[in-house]
């Protein structure tokens, strides 16, 4: 697998990027186990000028900071105070592009995929949404800032390669606060995957 590189992230198009990360694999390695998962669905978020960012208007908190740093690092936030939500930044400084990780198909260290979620046998909850691919892959909130270069979370590139024309686009979910922006199809998951979130 190669380790996609900063050049990857640091482009100006965040809703290509997040087409573009259909296919490739989510990889984290926590205490010597490694988990991973294909990425079948994403949501890209448009910075300053997209109302469904949090970073819309360029607003800066303590938790959006990280939005506005280098391509290539995890945002990842406390969403009704139960799930941990994975984004990966893109674009340049200052520029506070996000991809939203919404639903992963598990590929290794499912045993521990299972027993992080407290199950007991794989189905496609394993995964499947955004609260989901945290729990699975073991990603919490302490993990935001984190690079994507290094050995604890990155994403790769294993050869898979995806048609364009299975990959549907749509609008986001959950961001009806975002008036019109709601409607923008922000949203890429991989045709008939049963681990893709939300209406197909």
């Amino acid at each position: 697998m190669q380790k996609l590189d900063k050049a990857f992230y640091e482009r100006e198009d965040v809703v290509k990027i997040a087409k573009q990360l259909i296919g490739k694999v989510l990889v984290t390695t926590f205490d010597g186990v490694v988990t991973c998962g294909r990425i079948v669905e994403t949501e890209a978020y448009n910075g300053a000028v997209d109302k469904a960012s949090h970073a819309y208007n360029n607003r800066r908190t303590k938790r959006t900071e990280i939005m506005f740093g280098e391509g290539g690092n995890a945002y990842v936030y406390l969403c009704y105070g139960i799930h941990h939500l994975f984004n990966v930044v893109t674009n340049v400084k200052d520029v506070p592009h996000a991809v939203l990780i919404r639903a992963i198909e598990p590929l290794e260290g499912i045993d521990t995929m299972l027993e992080r979620m407290k199950k007991t046998k794989l189905d496609f909850s394993i995964g499947r949404g955004p609260g989901n691919v945290s729990k699975a892959l073991g990603i919490a909130t302490h993990h935001s800032g984190n690079t994507l270069f290094g050995k604890d979370i990155y994403i790769a590139d294993d050869g898979f390669k995806v048609s364009s024309k299975n990959i549907i686009a749509s609008k986001r979910i959950g961001v009806d606060y975002a008036a019109e922006d709601a409607l923008l199809p922000y949203r890429f998951y991989l045709k008939e995957n049963g681990y893709v979130s939300g209406k197909k």
